[in-house]
């Protein structure tokens, strides 16, 4: 397996259709970065939950999966499962925050995903992120929609742990989903580590990548 950085890591972007998404599908990851890059600059969009409890669980919840992070969070309020319908608006606002950005990672939903909300801003990232490197990350759902992955960031147990107990923490209001618990997060992180030769890990999916090899 071959082993690659994304180079020096001053700026991130992290996009999600819901509040909760961003710490299922990348929240190891994103607690990997910010220990590992303190006042790595986050600026995170997430399109629906906006005004009410969701928004709450939210910025507390991203708020601890980037410590010591510069975090920048807008929460919107287009509707739950109706955002392919609000095209225009969730476009806007990709393009907005690619206006007051130039990161060097963007972490938003795959475009293979099941869901339609997923799905749509998954298709939008690329038309306002051209020329960056972005990683499609996994959300596991009843859809059975998980796919082969092509990159990995290996997770420490410790990390593991932490985002299993943040996403526990933190949104209480998913408590009732039958699969929103220990055994799923911690078991799809256990595969994709099998996956990448470590304990745990979350896993991506990219679409494009240049090289640079040479001059």
């Amino acid at each position: 397996m071959i082993r690659l950085g994304a180079g020096s890591l001053d700026r991130l972007v992290a996009v999600g259709a819901h509040c909760d998404d961003l710490a299922i599908g990348a929240g190891g990851t994103l607690l990997t970065a910010c220990r590992a890059h303190p006042g790595l600059r986050v600026d995170a969009l997430v399109l629906s939950g906006g005004g009410g409890e969701r928004e709450q669980e939210e910025r507390a919840a991203l708020a601890a999966f980037c410590p010591g992070a510069d975090l920048r969070l807008t929460v919107l309020k287009l509707p739950d499962g109706r955002i392919p319908a609000r095209w225009e608006e969730a476009k806007t606002a990709v393009e907005e925050l690619r206006g007051r950005t130039e990161p060097d990672l963007v972490l938003a939903p795959r475009t293979e995903d099941a869901h339609q909300d997923h799905r749509c801003l998954a298709k939008l990232v690329p038309t306002a992120f051209r020329d960056h490197l972005v990683l499609g990350y996994e959300i596991v759902k009843w859809d059975g929609d998980l796919g082969r992955p092509t990159a990995y960031q290996p997770l420490s147990p410790e990390t593991a742990e932490d985002k299993v107990r943040l996403l526990r923490e933190h949104y209480p209001s998913q408590h009732r989903r039958p699969w929103y618990d220990r055994e799923a997060f911690l078991g799809l992180a256990r595969i994709r580590g099998i996956e990448c030769h470590a304990r745990y890990a979350e896993a991506f999916h990219v679409t494009k990548l240049a090289l640079t090899l040479g001059d």
